[in-house]
């Protein structure tokens, strides 16, 4: 199974003109299964397969919402849900990220979880449902986890979902450090922050974890 990257460029860039520029030079990577999660804004321009963010209802009255089918038809085929700066930002609640994770899966799309600790894992974890262990401490610091820290909350993640999960780290990767999070701690993939808005380090990464 080839590793699974995926890039979430938060709120950035700025221009179209610098998403297609980014997206152009990446897009063709070879080596890991690799999703692009660009601002919702962008999606329709760049057919990426990936979405930062997705509502719980299908449609209806809802202004500025982007319901799930929306996503699908455009090509989507993985959503980020609970990302920690939704969590915090906009205040998402595990009860409200349960509900887009459901309205996601119902849809035919695989929600990629972003977690910090184990509570935030839903009872009934579906096996479509992609986890993505975050540590606060690394998001966006540079610094990244230790990684016999990050091992030991893989294999937490691995027990409390009964080994059906696909497990991605996501904190401060860069392409010195992503080998070892899936070679040496045994993730099968990574989210990638801001190293991916830069097209040479991300493909670096990409290359760096391959199995070929």
């Amino acid at each position: 199974m080839k590793p699974l990257i995926v890039a979430n460029w938060k709120c950035n860039p700025k221009t179209l003109e610098e998403a297609k520029t980014i997206f152009d030079s990446v897009k063709s990577v070879q080596g890991s299964e690799v999703v692009i999660c660009p601002p919702v804004i962008y999606l329709s321009a760049l057919k990426a397969n990936g979405a930062q963010d997705v509502f719980w209802e299908d449609g209806g009255a809802y202004t500025g919402a982007v319901a799930p089918s929306m996503l699908k038809n455009m090509g989507v085929t993985h959503i980020i849900v609970g990302h920690s700066e939704r969590r915090k930002y906009f205040k998402e609640k595990d009860d409200v990220i349960a509900k887009k994770i459901n309205a996601a899966l119902t849809c035919g799309l695989k929600p990629i979880l972003c977690i910090d600790k184990l509570s935030q894992l839903p009872k009934d974890l579906d096996q479509e449902v992609i986890v993505a262990y975050e540590p606060l401490s690394a998001i966006g610091t540079g610094k990244a986890y230790g990684l016999d820290k990050a091992e030991a909350m893989r294999v937490d993640i691995t027990r409390a979902t009964g080994d059906k999960n696909v497990i991605l780290y996501g904190g401060s990767v860069n392409a010195q450090n992503a080998k070892d999070y899936i070679h040496q701690a045994g993730f099968q993939g990574l989210l990638v922050g801001g190293a991916s808005l830069n097209p040479k380090e991300f493909i670096d990464i990409v290359k760096n974890v391959c199995y070929c």
